[in-house]
Formats: structure tokens, sequence, C-alpha cells
């Protein structure tokens, strides 16, 4: 596999004409830096002859060199942004990408701060690294050869003086590269663990306020910020423990030339104007060596930052792996689903979620799923949209396996209604009208929304359907969420319906009318119903029964009841009050 550093050469490779521009331009930069040093010898050498030709062309060369370099600068700097800024927008396509299409487990395995840092921070450490570490090591690097060729240039023997303390220069920069690198990569760690923690604070905050949270939360936040306060210090004297040992050892240098050159037999053969522009150049030759001594904390943390990047988009995504081309497959499946002999662990070789389950569902049928928490409702029904693949067993649609199946053709004979309610920071239309359906008529929206009850809250708006309804709805209650929810479905239209626990949240009023639209939602179609409330699935065609990933009863509620099983002591606790297989 390449490495970080191919992989992002390869992102940046259509853009070499700017690339190539930058350099010329850099090399024009460091040219200027020679410039000033042969500048300082000719304004030397007027103190000796005030007739030098020089002397009239000196000002106005030393301003040509000056917006020679504001010009060369500016032109390097806006194309290695630009190339910049392209490779993190396509880093960022990327990574979006990833998201979408990363398998369920993943994504929920994964904190979601942690998956916006990577997007956020760790992109944007890329971008910003791989500009400063381009910037430093050619224009730097070219600064120091012409200086270096032009103090060779004034005097060979001062320069073989200076040259001493190269080597041991480079042996400090690459002994403080593996700190750099070390540091950087625990901070792209630590910067992941303040999102999460912020993020948690963030969404949970009305549990932080009614549980007396705030202590806590501010806590396990100070720790991390602790952490990472600390991880970005001990990066800062790595840093300028670098600037002190490579201007120690640059001084010595200069140290070494003024020994030479204090010498009587060296310093009568010196001449004033060289000298000067010599001592000049190996002034000037500080700053690049300083830059490119750090530029090892830039390059790791740039190279923390896309190792990090890269493992997450060399994550695995959804496996889709159709035996059936899509043209022979029916537009419109009839909804019988078979579960033969399936079971399921989240781990492998963990507890599992589902055991030996053998389920045969006729089209139109209602399904109810019900059980106690942690039975297996959720799992069974997430294994029909291929959210989890069966660890053994097959599920089938119209006899046919689902791995047949490619997953949108799948996806689109299946409609989804969920206790937690997701709505697009959009408007109504558009979250009836979303993703495959948005090509939909207006009409056919409203009759979505009609059928579902939408219309008797959208009335109370200005903008009808074409009210914003805020980030997740909060703009509305959570009984509009649902039925919102349930117009997706209705417009939908597609021949299986999965509705997990739609209206254990609601009060009674909104469970009345979701009640209502979900009938409507239900006629004609295979329907999988996860119950909370066991007086809602009474008139079932049939009720399964989990118990630790099994299925120990099935049959129809009055037949459940004289059985006097499990469904039987489920529906007495919960006529009692009780609720002991919620969730």
């Amino acid at each position: 596999m390449d490495t970080p550093a191919k992989r992002l050469a390869a992102l940046a490779s259509g853009h070499r004409r700017g690339f190539l521009l930058a350099v010329l331009a850099m090399a024009v930069f460091a040219g200027t830096e020679a410039g000033f040093a042969f500048a300082v010898e000719r304004l030397v050498g007027l103190l000796d002859d005030a007739s030098d030709p020089w002397g009239q062309w000196l000002p106005v060369g030393v301003l040509g060199l000056f917006l020679v370099r504001g010009v060369s600068g500016f032109v390097s700097a806006w194309q290695l942004g630009r190339i910049g800024r392209a490779v993190v927008g396509r880093i960022r396509e990327m990574l979006f990408e990833r998201f979408l299409r990363m398998p369920v487990r993943s994504l929920e395995q994964r904190p979601r701060a942690e998956l916006l840092s990577r997007m956020l921070y760790d992109a944007e450490q890329v971008a910003d690294a791989a500009s400063t570490v381009i910037t430093t090591i050619v224009r730097d690097s070219l600064t120091v050869l012409v200086l270096v060729a032009y103090m060779v240039y004034t005097s060979a023997s001062l320069s073989a003086v200076v040259f001493v303390a190269a080597p041991l220069i480079a042996l400090t920069a690459r002994a403080l590269s593996r700190h750099f690198r070390r540091y950087s990569a625990r901070i792209q760690e630590n910067m992941g663990e303040v999102s999460r923690i912020t993020g948690e604070a963030l969404r949970g905050h009305r549990i932080i306020k009614v549980f007396g949270g705030l202590a806590r939360e501010r806590e396990r936040f100070a720790v991390a910020n602790e952490s990472n306060k600390r991880l970005h210090l001990k990066l800062i004297m790595a840093r300028a423990a670098g600037d002190g040992v490579t201007m120690l050892l640059a001084a010595a240098g200069v140290a070494s030339v003024a020994w030479f050159v204090a010498q009587p037999f060296i310093a009568e053969n010196l001449e004033k104007g060289p000298f000067t522009g010599f001592m000049a150049a190996m002034v000037l030759l500080m700053t690049p060596l300083k830059h490119l001594t750090n530029v090892n904390a830039s390059l790791q943390r740039g190279l923390a930052a896309a190792n990090s990047v890269f493992g997450l988009l060399d994550s695995p995504v959804e496996s889709d792996k159709a035996r059936v081309p899509p043209r022979k497959l029916p537009a419109r499946a009839t909804g019988r689903l078979q579960f033969i002999n399936v079971a399921f662990s989240y781990e492998p070789g963990g507890a599992a979620a589902l055991r030996d389950v053998n389920l045969e569902i006729e089209p139109g049928q209602r399904v109810a799923i019900v059980g106690r928490s942690g039975s297996g409702k959720s799992t069974l029904v997430s294994l029909i949209p291929r959210f989890f693949e069966p660890g053994s067993g097959q599920l089938l649609l119209d006899g046919r396996p689902l791995a047949d199946w490619p997953l949108p053709a799948l996806r689109e004979q299946i409609a989804l209604v969920t206790q937690d309610v997701m709505l697009f920071n959009d408007t109504l239309a558009n979250n009836i009208a979303y993703g495959a359906l948005a090509g939909a008529e207006p009409q056919a929206v409203e009759a979505a929304a009609r059928a579902a009850h939408v219309m008797e809250f959208v009335a109370r708006r200005r903008e009808g359907l074409n009210a914003l309804v805020g980030e997740g709805g909060i703009s509305l209650s959570g009984g509009e969420r649902q039925r919102v929810a349930i117009a997706r479905a209705l417009l939908k239209d597609a021949p299986v319906l999965i509705l997990d626990e739609a209206t254990s949240a609601l009060d009674s009023r909104s469970e009345s009318q979701v009640q209502d639209a979900l009938d409507r939602l239900m006629r004609g179609r295979t329907t999988l119903v996860i119950a909370h409330r066991l007086s809602t699935i009474e008139h079932a065609d049939r009720i399964v029964v989990l118990e630790r990933g099994r299925i120990v009863e099935s049959g129809r509620h009055a037949g459940l009841l004289a059985l006097g099983g499990h469904y039987a002591s489920l529906y007495r606790l919960q006529f009692r009050g009780n609720s002991p297989h919620a969730g």
C-alpha cells in the first residue's frame, strides 16, 4: 500500500502546473537572499570607493529586490494554498463518501465526534502541514543552496569553517523528529477525545442539567483538555529546543569564523566588501536553517493526521457483491420474507443476539415482534435492509437470498419508520420527498402528507410544506416528526415496511393520530412492527415473541394470551403499568 505522502501526492497530481509555478516563484524568492548579501557587499564597497558605478543603482536594486521578493512570495503562497485547499476539499469529499458507505455497525461503534474530528481537524492538519512542509523544504532549501553558493564564491576557506556545524545540525533534526512524530500522533488521538466529550455534552445537555452532571462533565473535559495542553506543550518544547540547538550550532560556526578571521595571516588577505557580504549571507542562512530543523514538527504532524485520515478511508464499506443483475430482479417485490436458521452476533465469538430464527412472512401480513429489552427485536428487523449481515443462516425476499439483491435495489423495497425520527435541516416537503423521492410531484407529496395527518399542523404555518423544520426537526413536536416520517414512507410506497417502536415516545393524543396514519401506511404491505405498547398490535396477523434471541412463541393475540406463556406474562405486566420489554 502506498505511503500517506504518496497518496497525498496523487491527490495533488492534477495541479502540476500550479506546483511548478510555485517552485519557480520560490526559486526566485531564494535568489533574492543572495541579492541582499551582494547589496550589503556593494554598500560596504562604496565606503572605500564612492565612485563605484554600483552606487547610483544600489537604492533601485534594493527596492527591486523587495518587489521581486514580494511578488514571488505571493505567487508561491497563492499556488500552494490553492493546491492545499483542493486537496483538503477532496479529502473531505472522500471521507464523507466513506461515512455514507460504511457498515452500520462500524458507524455505531465509532463516536460521531471522532469521525467529525477526522474530517474537520485532521484533514485541515494535512493541508496546513503539507503547505508548510513544501514551502520550507523547497524555498528554504533553495535559499540555503543559493546562500551557500554565494559564500563559497566569496570565500571558500571561510565557508569550510562554517560547514563543520552542518552535520551536527542534521543530527539534531533527526533526533527531534522521533519526538515530533510521537507527540503529533498523540495530539490527533486526544483531539478526537476532546471532540467526543464536547459532542456528548451538547447532545445530552438536558440530562446533564436535570441529573446534576455539570461537575462530572466539567471534570471529564478538564482531564482531556489538560492532556491536550500538555501534549502541545511537549511539542512546543521539542520545537523550541530544536531552535535553540540550531542557533547554538550556527553561532558556533560564526564564532569559528570570527576566530579564523582574527588570525593575522588571514585578516591581512581579506577584503572588507566581500567579507561583509559573506557575513551577511551567513546571518541570512540562520533563518532557513532554523526552518529546516523545525520542518520535522510540521511534517510529523501532517503524517500523523494523514495516517488517521487514510486509515479511515481504508476502512471497509458495506459489502454489495450481488449475484443477480438488477435487470433480472422485479421492479417491485411481493414482500414475502423468510428467515432460515438465522443467527447473529455483534462481536466475533461473542454472545449471540439471534439464535436459530426461523420465520416466514407472507406478502401483506402484519407481524408484530415483541419481547423484553435485549431480546433481539431491533437486531432481527435490521437484518432485512442488510444493516447487519447474519452470522449464519439465510434471509430471503421473494425466494431470493438478500445477498442476491444489490443493496440499492433491496432497499428500494423497504420503508422504515423508527422511534427516533431523523429529519434534515430542510423544508417539510423535502423531508417527505427525500433522497430517491426528490422527483415526486408536489401533488403526491401533499397527498402523502395529508394521509399522514401532516397537513393538520402544516395549516398553522405560513410557509406550508415549504416551512423549514430546523436541525433534527427541532421546530416540530415528537408526534409531528413521526407523522412526517410516515408521510415519507407513504410516498415511497415500498412493499416491505419496518416500524421500529414508532409510537413508543408519544402521548395518547399524538399516538392516536400517528396510529391512524400507520394503519393507512400498513395497508397492502408486508409489515414488521416492533411493539412498545402491546395494545397497538392486538390485531396483528401474527405476533412473534423473542426471548434471548430465540422465537419462543408465535400466534395471534387471543391464542397467545390463552397459552399463558411469555406473551401473556408481558401483557399482564404492561397492563399493570410496567414495561419490561421496552427498547
